[in-house]
């Protein structure tokens, strides 16, 4: 198989791992697959060079190293300048210009504005619009993919930790997600649907899971536009105020990652922080949305790419096997949509249609912590982390979640630069 530019490195073993963990789900690794390789090596407006490039840069934002790695091999075996791989002093100015977008669409989305697409497209070494929406279609795949490497807990075993992956593997230890869960429930106890006189349960299990969707799926009363922002607005305070993972100051980026890391200093912000200024405007998919905008315009500036994009959006979103840890014949739809709905809604993107009050009562707080985690400080997560939250599931069904994850945040990532590409051009 091949992921890289022209040729793949002869020792593809790290590379078949993720493979094999994302081929749990056969129908979503075709569509994955072919969109990497047609991004990567079919034609298009880059240079092969670039591409695998900005893979790279895509990779250490996050401090991916199982990528970072992965393509810095690829980028030798092709043959391009080995002086690019000591860091982006030495790199194209014209390619070294991508940096602010990447950082921006890797950790604040929303920032991005038209400016900063006019900058590229102006002065000596311009890029076309065609090869700005490459690239950003690459750092959106590049970033996203890096959270399912880490949330999957797959970084550990790939850098050697003696953790093998197995179907229901739960751990017992009390990890650091844990005890920070713990700690932050016992401070909120009146925000937690699952407490009973502050004492707090166990996540909610499956069959009560189930009980909640079935219900939810009965439930015919409508809410009014107002009540539908404000229980939108409430989750989304929620995710602002959710810890992530590991609250302890991170580690200095690696030499090996910092060198292709502008600003390293700059990281994921909460969108709706309490009491913080200028708070940016929600981002609501009525008036920008993929199947409507954003489809379009991509596949207008970068020929085909919309297709293998929708596909794979597609396989993600409405993949079901209508069972659950085991039981069968059950209707996961609303449990997914809340999935996907949450990880926009931590990036500030309200779908207007949904009554976010579901959120709530199918996701409990390790999940979401969980999930906040994997979009926002991937390389925090560790395999306990992994192991320690939807005990019940099994393992192919937290890697259906985990490519959720993925999708959900690339969509999100896209839906905000293309939206400020359009805002360009118009």
């Amino acid at each position: 198989m091949r992921y890289g530019s022209k040729n793949s490195p002869t020792d593809s073993s790290n590379l078949d791992h993720v493979t094999k963990v994302i081929a749990y789900h056969p129908r979503y690794l075709d569509h994955f697959l072919n969109t990497q390789k047609f991004i990567m090596q079919c034609d298009g407006p880059l240079p092969y060079e670039y591409r695998n490039y900005i893979a790279i840069m895509a990779a250490a934002r996050h401090k991916c190293t199982y990528l970072v790695n992965l393509y810095e091999e690829i980028f030798l075996a092709n043959g391009y300048d080995p002086s690019w791989l000591k860091g982006l002093e030495h790199i194209p100015a014209k390619l070294r210009a991508i940096s602010d977008i990447n950082k921006i669409l890797a950790h604040r989305p929303w920032l991005l504005n038209k400016e900063h697409i006019e900058r590229l497209t102006k002065g000596q070494n311009s890029w076309s619009l065609s090869e700005v929406v490459h690239a950003i279609v690459l750092l959106a795949h590049y970033h996203s993919l890096s959270s399912f490497v880490f949330s999957c807990g797959l970084t550990q075993e790939l850098d050697g930790a003696s953790h093998k992956i197995e179907n229901n593997n739960v751990l017992t230890q009390k990890t650091a997600f844990n005890r920070l869960n713990d700690l932050y429930n016992s401070q909120h106890p009146e925000n937690l649907p699952n407490s009973e006189d502050g004492k707090i349960r166990p996540e909610v299990s499956v069959d009560a899971l189930m009980q909640r969707m079935k219900h939810l799926s009965e439930k015919s009363d409508e809410c009014s536009e107002t009540e539908l922002s404000n229980r939108f607005k409430h989750v989304e305070q929620q995710a602002a105020e959710l810890p992530p993972v590991v609250r302890e100051t991170p580690a200095e980026v690696p030499q090996q990652i910092g060198r292709y890391v502008d600003d390293p200093c700059f990281t994921y912000q909460d969108f709706a922080r309490r009491g913080a200024e200028n708070i940016p405007q929600t981002f609501r998919i009525q008036d920008y949305s993929w199947d409507d905008h954003g489809y379009s315009l991509v596949n207008r500036l970068y020929n085909d790419v919309g297709f293998y994009l929708d596909d794979k959006f597609r396989a993600a979103y409405n993949l079901t096997y209508y069972t659950i840890a085991g039981r069968t014949n059950v209707d996961t739809s609303k449990f997914r949509r809340a999935i996907w709905n949450y990880i926009q809604c931590i990036y500030g993107i309200r779908h207007d249609d949904y009554d976010y009050g579901e959120v709530n009562q199918l996701l409990d707080r390790s999940l979401k912590m969980f999930i906040k985690t994997a979009c926002c400080f991937p390389e925090r997560i560790t395999k306990m982390d992994y192991d320690s939250v939807l005990v019940e599931l099994q393992h192919s069904e937290k890697v259906h979640i985990n490519l959720m994850i993925l999708e959900a945040r690339n969509q999100a990532e896209l839906l905000y630069a293309l939206r400020e590409v359009m805002r360009y051009m118009t």
